[in-house]
């Protein structure tokens, strides 16, 4: 029998291997608490394997040692708290549309500031000036990263990333437990609708105290990138008045069919036979959740609140794509910025480490079967489709 998690050793043991005790509050409890219930319920269910359960143990003493290592250091500099965070860019869209392509070309502006993925991992102290990207925590990151591209180099495939690239909010917003890439750690019913319904308030909050964090000897312009912040527009708006939304845009039967297989791909780290019927439920229902929400938002507040960038036009022309993306948000287009953007795309071609390859109907999905659910979405907005 696998023994089940218990919240209580989580946060003991997270206090034991950083010796501090301060959390900055206990609104990380609630998701907490949620996740062990959902997940033990699930574990005696069988739905999830020994393999899933220790790293799930370990994600949550990870995000709750961050946390107490990004309270404490708020502590030490109380300077932080004054630290303004001016117009950043939120990069968002249904999964599988293209934020993190787009978050990357706007990465190579030197004047844009992106949490990067090795800082996120291990945030404090933060990196000296000028040192994002030659940080030693960074070099040691890049190493081990390419080491395990040397192991298993399909992985690249799902998700094109490293140590020195943007990474997602999800992965900081995870030390409040409010990050829907918790659901994906396993079949957590409990736990999706306990993230699709909270208040994210307190999220959105320890949000700035991170960044805060990170921008003390790196600033600029920040560029913030999390699919699910269409889910969370009135609460982001609420903390971040003057951010700017950008909206990424694919064929929704392209983008559910990679989504459904990337989330078989996770699940099947933390179980032994990922449930095909709940991936295709779960990843339909949220995908139309990311796209209405946002419609419901924009319909409310206005449509011009945020700008709609196509998957399409990032593949065909992406430097067309990002200079018209800066005119729309009134930042300049430098010669330092089209020559950063041009020499990723030189070294990123498509499919770089292999084609992620997927069909519907490995899902039990159809393109007609899921028409219905896009009928909204698609009379709204022209994209191009992929014939998937």
């Amino acid at each position: 029998m696998i023994e089940p998690l218990n919240a209580d050793q989580l946060v003991e043991e997270a206090i034991n291997q950083v010796s501090l005790d301060d959390f900055g509050g206990d609104s990380y409890r609630e998701g907490l608490d949620v996740l062990v219930r959902d997940y033990n319920s699930g574990l005696a269910k069988g739905w999830m394997n020994q393999n899933g359960r220790d790293m799930t143990a370990r994600d949550c003493v990870h995000y709750l040692t961050r946390r107490l290592l990004v309270e404490d250091y708020h502590k030490q500099h109380p300077e932080l708290a004054q630290g303004k965070i001016e117009k950043p860019v939120f990069v968002m869209g249904t999964t599988r549309t293209g934020t993190t392509l787009l978050s990357n070309l706007l990465a190579t502006d030197p004047a844009r500031r992106s949490p990067l993925s090795w800082e996120i991992d291990d945030p404090v102290p933060p990196a000296e000036p000028g040192m994002t990207k030659t940080d030693p925590r960074a070099l040691a990151a890049i190493k081990q990263h390419e080491e395990i591209l040397k192991m298993a180099p399909g992985v690249a495939k799902y998700y094109r990333g490293s140590p020195i690239y943007p990474n997602e909010c999800v992965f900081f917003m995870a030390h409040d437990f409010k990050t829907l890439m918790i659901e994906s750690k396993g079949r957590l019913p409990e736990y999706r609708e306990f993230i699709f319904n909270c208040d994210m308030t307190s999220a959105y909050a320890y949000h700035r105290k991170f960044l805060q964090v990170l921008q003390q000897h790196n600033g600029g312009v920040w560029n913030l990138k999390m699919p699910s912040h269409t889910l969370f527009l009135d609460y982001l708006m609420k903390e971040y008045p003057d951010a700017r939304l950008v909206w990424t845009h694919r064929d929704p039967f392209t983008a559910v069919g990679s989504f459904c297989s990337l989330i078989r791909f996770a699940m099947s780290m933390s179980t032994d036979d990922p449930p095909l019927e709940w991936i295709a439920e779960n990843c339909v229902w949220q995908a139309a959740e990311h796209l209405y929400r946002a419609m419901d938002f924009r319909e409310k507040y206005g449509w011009d609140l945020v700008i709609d960038v196509h998957y399409a036009d990032m593949m065909n022309d992406p430097m067309g794509a990002v200079k018209k993306l800066c005119g729309e948000l009134g930042d300049e287009f430098t010669p330092e910025a089209e020559e950063g953007l041009k020499a990723w795309v030189d070294d990123n071609p498509q499919n770089k480490f292999g084609r992620h390859e997927y069909k519907l109907a490995e899902f039990g999905l159809s393109v007609d079967q899921l028409k219905p659910v896009f009928e909204r979405y698609l009379s709204r907005f022209d994209v191009e489709p992929e014939g998937l």
